[in-house]
């Protein structure tokens, strides 16, 4: 019974706090809104341009197909690797320390607020869904391959989130935050296959690829969306539960760092 009612607190603790995040994304969405415009210049701007290079694409499909998973990606990752920032302004205004001191165990302020970093994610998602419809790029709408893309949205989402939380009981600041997403982003991005097939990269490079968290996640969104080859996305799903299940656990530990 005590087991049961641990599961239960845990469970109502995680779910508490991704209501309060909604709450907050209710209350302004400009954010989320403003954050619409990066997407669409890549696929605007960047996937027009590059829809000429022939190499760039993979057989059967055109540049601007096989960028959308890419720049979908990469819009989640700008929004949990920054997440981080949120954990420092409430440490500012006395939130986190409210949070810290109620009976709900640190891993389940993490894993809610992870979660909520998934909402983000997902609405982020239907955003350039939307955007792409509206350019004509053929994609795979069906309702198994979006709850599929929602999963590994949300998966990227509490990944990155959990990491950016990680760093934020080190820097402590929203300034050093700021730079060391900023760092962080550019790498990642470039260093997975988002706009690229990595067998265009050099081999040092592909090396790296292999260890991006960011290539499985594009890899599986593309299988989703464009190619209809599922046969990797139990490696990549599996992969990035495990990177997303070891940082919950380091973010719940250095979490109360914040406050020192």
């Amino acid at each position: 019974m005590t087991h049961t009612n641990d599961i239960y607190n845990f469970a109502y603790s995680v779910l508490s706090i991704v209501e309060m995040e909604i709450r907050k994304i209710r209350h302004d969405s400009t954010e989320l809104w403003t954050r619409g415009v990066q997407p669409a210049l890549w696929l605007v701007l960047f996937g027009e341009v590059f829809n000429r290079v022939r190499e760039l694409s993979i057989p059967g499909y055109d540049y601007i197909q096989f960028l959308t998973p890419g720049v979908l990606a990469q819009s989640v990752l700008f929004i949990a690797i920054f997440y981080g920032i949120t954990l420092v302004w409430e440490k500012d205004v006395g939130l986190l320390a409210k949070l810290l001191s109620t009976p709900s165990p640190r891993s389940s302020i993490v894993v809610g607020k992870a979660l909520a970093a998934g909402v983000r994610g997902v609405f982020q998602a239907l955003m350039v869904f939307t955007l792409a419809v509206f350019m004509g790029v053929n994609l795979r709408h069906n309702l198994l391959n979006m709850l599929g893309v929602f999963v590994v949205v949300i998966l990227l989402a509490m990944c990155f989130s959990s990491f950016s939380m990680c760093l934020a009981s080190f820097f402590k600041t929203r300034e050093k935050m700021m730079g060391i997403g900023q760092m962080i982003t550019m790498p990642l991005f470039f260093g997975s296959n988002a706009i690229y097939p990595i067998d265009l990269m050099p081999s040092w490079l592909q090396s790296i690829s292999k260890l991006n968290p960011l290539t499985y996640v594009v890899d599986a969104l593309r299988a989703l969306l464009l190619t209809g080859d599922y046969s990797n996305i139990p490696d990549d799903i599996a992969f990035l539960s495990v990177i997303t299940f070891v940082l919950v656990i380091l973010a719940s530990i250095s979490v109360s760092r914040l406050l020192e």
